[in-house]
């Protein structure tokens, strides 16, 4: 019997265990969030598509897992697709996907590796949140990009649940560091009842 994963994703916590946990989900994650009707990267891709006039300017993809965020991006027209994940064997999945430009292994205790403006649009897919990235990761992104860049987005149920993720959106829109462009409550993972909130913010 293949061990099934989702019902620990959101409760794993540290940057070792969250590594490790998705070192051994790889090879089976794509099969079990598509049982369970993963459709929050199809709405970040369309989400980006409604704001972007230049679909082949780069994009990153941070946390691109096995690939199924790049995949989205891809089938909703964008040409130039980078990503970075911590997990090696999510990398290895995604590179057989054939959609990326370039995959790259990140360390979360080395210095971050997004050079400012390097991209025209950052996509964090299921990525900052319960189980996954900290709230941190959420300034780094949007310090990445240049006056303009796109961000889109999402929080779990799970993650919504803890008022610092959607805070971290509200400071920055308060402080003039960017501004929402759209916001939409919607499917996440309809299998287990879950749903996501996507937000496409764009950098002032």
């Amino acid at each position: 019997m293949t061990e099934t994963f989702l019902d620990k994703a959101y409760d794993t916590t540290g940057v070792d265990a969250t590594r490790e946990m998705y070192e051994k989900w790889a090879e089976s994650y794509d099969s079990e969030v598509s049982e369970n009707g993963y459709a929050t990267p199809k709405r970040c891709a369309e989400a980006l598509r409604a704001v972007t006039s230049d679909l082949t300017a780069p994009v990153l993809d941070f946390g691109c897992g096995t690939g199924l965020s790049g995949l989205a991006l891809s089938l909703v027209g964008f040409k130039t697709i980078d990503g970075i994940d911590l997990t090696k064997s999510m990398l290895d999945l995604a590179a057989e996907k054939g959609l990326y430009r370039s995959l790259l292994l990140s360390d979360p205790d080395a210095e971050f590796l997004v050079p400012k403006g390097d991209y025209s649009a950052i996509a964090a897919i299921g990525v900052i949140g319960a189980g996954a990235a900290p709230v941190e990761v959420f300034d780094l992104l949007l310090g990445a990009l240049a006056s303009g860049g796109k961000f889109v987005l999402s929080f779990n149920d799970s993650t919504l649940k803890n008022p610092a993720f959607e805070g971290r959106i509200t400071a920055a829109i308060e402080a003039g560091v960017a501004s929402l462009l759209s916001e939409e409550y919607g499917d996440h993972l309809p299998g287990i009842n879950m749903k996501s909130k996507v937000y496409v913010l764009e950098k002032t």
